[in-house]
């Protein structure tokens, strides 16, 4: 009964396709198939994804679920605490932290802060800039000095060392950083990297800090001249409004330490370097008119007399 069944829908399916049964390709392919009935069983194969039994299964030990319900409740019931048992507090409930012991804490994560103020004793005037965290992986980023100074680029080259098997390429960068209050300093430094050279001349620019003395005009107390090198540097006062006629690095200087009415000249050497120290050479040998009539013994009216 089954084999007619199949053969039926054999039938029906070779009418479809407008071909005969009677084919000698398809008799040769297609035989009719019994779906109810089979002489041999039918045994799963194994997939890649069957596991097979473990070889040590008998050494484990299956004890405990032997007399284990799984469909009857499991009730958690954990032990007793033992005496003079005392719950610690949750950590809203203890006493509110007041601002300084915030501040503490703050500074010992992420160092002394820049303000002048610190809560746990740290040198807060550190001229190496701050380490903080910048990932996950441990890698620490440098940040940028907090410390009232502004920086400026003057000028960056590529210079180079011959040595035994070959050259050496460096960055020179030169920065002038001042507080644009009377204090300026200049600064030089190599690296590999144009970064790690600014940086670096940052640095050495904060370590030579100097003090550019001025009137109440934001001017010279008066003329000034300086070598260095090569380089020769004129600095002249001027009247309030003139604003600051200079160029070069000598302008940078004089801009950063604050100045805003004075004459700068270059009057030898180009080299940015040297008329950078150059003109701190001559800021250096100028002084207040207080200080000059202490050392002379007289009152300060008397200079103009």
């Amino acid at each position: 009964m089954a084999t007619m069944a199949s053969s039926t829908i054999l039938s029906s399916f070779l009418s479809t396709l407008s071909l005969s049964p009677s084919s000698h390709l398809l008799t040769k392919h297609f035989k009719p198939i019994s779906l109810f009935s089979s002489s041999k069983p039918l045994t799963p194969s194994l997939s890649p994804f069957t596991t097979k039994s473990n070889p040590n299964s008998d050494n484990i030990d299956t004890s405990f679920f032997e007399n284990l319900n799984p469909e009857e409740e499991f009730v958690f019931d954990p032990p007793s605490p033992p005496e003079n048992y005392i719950q610690p507090p949750y950590f809203d409930e203890g006493p509110e932290e007041s601002e300084d012991d915030i501040a503490a804490a703050y500074e010992e994560l992420y160092g002394p802060a820049y303000s002048g103020i610190t809560v746990l004793g740290n040198d807060v005037y550190c001229m190496d800039s701050k380490f903080k965290k910048g990932s996950a992986f441990g890698v620490k980023k440098k940040e940028k000095v907090k410390d009232g100074f502004e920086e400026r680029v003057v000028q960056v080259r590529r210079v180079t060392k011959v040595v035994k098997g070959g050259k050496q390429l460096h960055f020179r960068a030169i920065v002038v950083v001042g507080d644009k209050n009377g204090q300026v300093g200049v600064g030089v430094g190599k690296a590999k990297e144009v970064l790690a050279a600014v940086q670096k001349s940052a640095i050495n620019a904060r370590r030579n800090i100097v003090a550019v003395p001025m009137t109440k005009y934001k001017t010279f107390p008066h003329r000034s001249e300086a070598n260095y090198g090569a380089a020769k540097v004129m600095l002249r006062p001027a009247s309030p409004g003139t604003g600051v006629i200079a160029g070069g690095a000598v302008r940078i200087v004089l801009e950063m330490a604050g100045v805003e009415n004075a004459l700068g000249k270059q009057l030898r050497s180009k080299n940015a370097l040297n008329n950078a120290r150059a003109t701190v050479s001559a800021v250096l040998q100028m002084r207040q008119f207080d200080e000059v009539a202490r050392e002379r013994g007289i009152p300060k009216e008397e200079l103009w007399k």
